[in-house]
């Protein structure tokens, strides 16, 4: 048996690999959150509707259910780009974007060609023979989260269909940030109306199914995920900033659940342009809100830069979320109480590789900010 001669390759070649081996468990833990936390708010209490479940995650049903929305889809993007022109013109002018580089032509071909090649995943996906033949009754005095009956995404979504659609909201998003960040606030706006239209052609069962792949695109598009995988490569495998988003990333929606449903009960007469914020459709932007602001926070803890949060988390606030009646004392109240679930979840070393870009977070979202702006 041959000696290596040179042992300082193989110690960059066993820290190369330990490495990767942390960004590929950040890929795969976002993965499985799609498999174990993407909730169902459907309840199934006779044999009849378990029955009708499995008709719908059939072949069959699949390939129905896709083709309605796909048939619809064109009508959905035109429409979801007047929504997004309504809602966001003026701020073109306002905050002084290039109008170039808002090509509504563009934005609705690309949203339409993800959701497209979404669809016929969809249809393509193998079915489960896992699924549940029936599912108990609520218990009224269970807590929301343990009354929603958690019907695993596995059962019908794939990791291998969440890559390839990540992969390619990934590349959009890279493409619209690229010149000008706020830019991806238009393309966001489009396909959040994009998913309602296409939400309001399906029965209750389709909505239940077809989450689970609409959420891929919605975290991508949101978020720089693929930003945070760049950024964990540069980092040692037992690096404490690494080590707490590993802890971090599995339990972000549950964060983000469990922060929501506190801001609800603290203002719960609030009304955003889309409604009170318990609404279920309100609710469900705001978890995907309080998940954007976490991995923004991986990001800068990662890269150990506030640069993401300067460019593209602060202005893109500063656009939408007076458009869309979100007020700032929201944000602050949201950034308390996420400073208490990372304390909560992470020792104290971990913490503080988090903190100083949550501090920076608190200052840039103060009332002495915006006190003398009219926004």
């Amino acid at each position: 048996m041959e000696m290596n001669e040179n042992p300082d390759n193989d110690s960059e070649g066993l820290l190369q690999l330990e490495k990767q081996s942390a960004v590929s468990y950040l890929a795969q833990q976002w993965a499985k959150k799609y498999l174990q936390n993407v909730e169902l708010n459907y309840f199934y209490e006779h044999k009849q509707d378990a029955l009708n479940f499995k008709k719908v995650v059939s072949p069959e049903g699949r390939k129905r259910t896709a083709q309605k929305l796909i048939n619809s889809l064109r009508t959905v993007s035109l429409q979801a780009w007047n929504k997004t022109e309504a809602l966001l013109s003026e701020e073109i002018k306002r905050h002084r974007i290039d109008p170039k580089l808002i090509n509504p032509w563009d934005i609705t071909a690309d949203s339409f060609g993800i959701y497209e090649q979404a669809l016929y995943l969809y249809i393509q996906q193998q079915s489960s023979h896992n699924l549940p033949t029936q599912i108990p009754a609520v218990n009224r005095e269970n807590s929301l989260s343990e009354r929603i009956q958690q019907i695993q995404a596995q059962s019908f979504v794939s990791t291998q269909m969440a890559k390839i659609i990540s992969t390619s909201v990934c590349l959009l998003r890279q493409k619209y940030t690229q010149k000008d960040p706020r830019v991806i606030g238009f393309v966001s706006m489009q396909f959040h109306y994009t998913n309602l239209g296409l939400l309001q052609t399906l029965s209750p069962l389709e909505k239940t199914v077809l989450g689970s792949y609409l959420k891929v695109i919605d975290d991508h598009l949101y978020m720089p995920l693929q930003r945070v995988y760049d950024a964990a490569a540069d980092h040692d495998y037992n690096s404490h900033v690494l080590t707490a988003v590993q802890k971090l990333l599995p339990i972000s929606t549950q964060i983000a659940n469990k922060i929501c449903q506190k801001i609800i009960d603290l203002y719960p007469n609030y009304h955003s342009q889309s409604g009170l914020l318990s609404e279920p459709l309100v609710r469900l932007s705001s978890i995907r809100d309080v998940e954007m602001f976490q991995v923004y926070l991986w990001v800068c803890s990662l890269e150990g830069s506030v640069n993401a949060i300067q460019q593209e988390l602060f202005p893109l606030c500063a656009m939408l979320y007076p458009r869309l009646k979100v007020q700032w004392e929201l944000i602050r109240c949201m950034l308390h109480l996420l400073q208490q679930e990372i304390c909560q979840h992470l020792n104290t070393k971990q913490a503080n590789t988090l903190m100083p870009y949550l501090q920076v977070l608190w200052h840039m979202f103060s009332p002495k900010v915006f006190s003398e702006l009219i926004l």
